[in-house]
């Protein structure tokens, strides 16, 4: 019995653990978050609904349109 319990304890607390790592976006340069951290920036949106964060270094950068 009590190594029925002890199994089902040790199940319910693996269940609880989120999987490692978040889903990457924008060419495996960013992740899809929540919030994104102070230095980062949202480019675009992941298919999750989330904000794809991504460090300024590795966004495009606007081209100047001359007409």
């Amino acid at each position: 019995m009590k190594l029925l319990l002890l199994t089902l304890a040790a199940l319910l607390l693996l269940s609880q653990l989120t999987p490692g790592g978040t889903q990457k976006c924008w060419n495996l340069r960013g992740r899809c978050r929540q919030r994104c951290f102070k230095k980062e920036s949202v480019y675009v949106y992941c298919t999750n609904n989330k904000m794809c964060c991504v460090k300024p270094k590795y966004q495009p950068r606007e081209m100047l349109r001359r007409f």
